[in-house]
């Protein structure tokens, strides 16, 4: 089923996301919608939150060298934790939570991460490049953050200033 995915600046994206304690039906379900919902609006990842659930759960399906998105290649995370990060890459991201915007963003180049699967399996993965921006961006959500906190001081003012204006104009 799709999912409404909420949008700046909407107070959910704000909250601190609750480990998962229970990996059920309702759990498989909210996956199952989340993979759904993100490939509907051509996204490559998407937190629970996103979908107006609180909960430590992020998908992560990048596409191919054809520029296909495979569901066997698709990322389940429940509970992330990044246990290393280390060096340094600028990525160009966007949000289905703030769409029609991209900016430059710094972080880690490599990262491993420990997460659970739908079924509560511990899980370890090692990631670099886009994998790697894609799992930090996903997991900033968790956190109640968005990608547009690491702009400028100015670059946020233009932000907000030019988002204002379309979210006026969407309302005529």
């Amino acid at each position: 089923m799709l999912r409404e995915v909420i949008t700046y600046p909407n107070k959910l994206l704000r909250l601190k996301s609750e480990d998962v304690v229970e990996f059920n039906e309702e759990l498989h379900t909210l996956l199952d919608d989340m993979y759904e919902t993100m490939m509907d609006h051509a996204g490559v990842g998407l937190a629970a939150i996103q979908v107006g659930i609180p909960l430590n759960v992020l998908i992560i399906s990048l596409p191919d060298d054809e520029d296909i998105q495979n569901k066997e290649d698709l990322i389940e995370a429940i509970n992330p934790v990044i246990t290393h990060k280390d060096g340094v890459q600028v990525f160009t991201e966007g949000c289905l939570s703030v769409p029609g915007f991209t900016e430059d963003v710094t972080r880690a180049q490599h990262i491993i991460v420990e997460y659970y699967d739908r079924h509560g399996q511990k899980q370890t993965m090692e990631s670099e490049d886009f994998l790697a921006v894609a799992w930090q961006h996903e997991m900033e959500h968790l956190s109640g953050h968005l990608f547009i906190e690491h702009l400028s001081f100015l670059k946020r003012k233009k932000f907000e200033k030019e988002w204002k204006r379309k979210l006026k104009e969407e309302k005529k």
